[in-house]
């Protein structure tokens, strides 16, 4: 028996989230069962546990789309009982159940060794949200990206994405620049390692120009809309946005392709959902190598199964900060 979050929704469209005890008979099926310590709560995991954007067809249902933990049974060869792995995207807490629960059950495949130095609560600390912010930057310096092109944008800096990226590139020695439409937030930014902070209105709206001033070398969005269309008409000669998020919405409007054949520039679409094992696993090896520890910690607030129905909601109205980890079993 084992305890998790539990949400459900009624033919009258009534949602509920409610702490139930399950027994594993009730599991997903899977090759591999694995104790769960921690867990994340991200963009996604507030429209799951809300019941809300879609992400979620079947109840009752078990959000929670990352987590790490100690491998319990295994079938497949590769994991064995004891073993530390973690877990990010592959639809988890969104079409099969995830990490807010004490037990989850999942195919091999979509796991990763822990690595070593990295402990579950960091591990989640991280979580799909750093993961992500860790594919952005070595998307970035895998087309060309280096400290010493200029100073490079994070939009949403603030927010899961946003507070990893930062942290990330200014520990790389980037410039970085982050944005954010909470001035409150520039002292955190700075700790983090951000060399200036640009208000949200500064990018927001975009100039209706097909060119501005090449301003920045590269950027790591987490927000999509117009902000992205405004972002790839001041990039340097060559650069690259890593967009990562749609919380702005999917539309560029306005946009042209006159950045992409006159300054040579790229979007590339980072989705970490169904990331090849070893692009997985050299993610996470350079989390452990180029993410300050203390510069992590100092994102995280400690949350409860049972204080994921009030943190679903503040999440889905931007006033979640940094990195929320479960402990499922507090």
């Amino acid at each position: 028996m084992f305890k998790a979050l539990v949400v459900n929704k009624d033919e009258d469209g009534t949602v509920t989230q409610t702490i139930d005890t399950l027994d594993e008979s009730q599991l997903p099926e899977g090759d591999v069962t694995v104790a769960v310590s921690h867990s994340t709560l991200n963009y996604k995991d507030g429209l799951c546990v809300n019941a809300t954007g879609g992400l979620v067809r079947n109840f009752p249902h078990v959000p929670g789309i990352d987590f790490a933990g100690t491998v319990e049974s295994s079938d497949d060869p590769r994991y064995k009982a004891g073993d530390k792995v973690v877990l990010t995207g592959w639809r988890v807490g969104e079409a099969h159940w995830g990490g807010y629960a004490q037990k989850a059950r999942v195919k091999a495949d979509w796991l990763v060794p822990l690595p070593d130095g990295l402990s579950p609560a960091q591990a989640m600390a991280v979580g799909t949200a750093g993961f992500t912010a860790m594919l952005a930057v070595m998307a970035l310096e895998d087309h060309g990206l280096r400290p010493d092109q200029g100073p490079v944008l994070v939009t949403g800096a603030a927010g899961g994405v946003g507070s990893v990226a930062t942290a990330i590139l200014a520990n790389l020695g980037y410039d970085v620049a982050g944005v954010t439409g909470r001035p409150e937030q520039e002292e955190y930014l700075k700790m983090l390692g951000a060399n200036s902070v640009v208000p949200r209105e500064d990018m927001a709206t975009p100039s209706g120009r097909p060119l501005d001033r090449e301003t920045w070398a590269g950027c790591v969005d987490a927000v999509g809309g117009g902000m992205v269309t405004k972002v790839l008409t001041q990039l340097k000669y060559g650069g690259s946005v890593a967009a990562v998020g749609l919380a702005g919405g999917a539309a560029m409007e306005s946009a042209t392709v006159v950045p992409f054949l006159l300054r040579g520039v790229n979007l590339l679409g980072i989705d970490s959902v169904m990331q090849p094992y070893d692009n997985r696993l050299r993610a996470w090896q350079r989390i452990v190598k180029d993410l300050p520890m203390d510069k992590l910690e100092s994102m995280v607030q400690p949350a409860t199964l049972s204080d994921l129905p009030q943190l679903g909601k503040d999440i889905l109205k931007g006033q979640v900060k940094g990195r929320v980890v479960v402990d499922v079993n507090a």
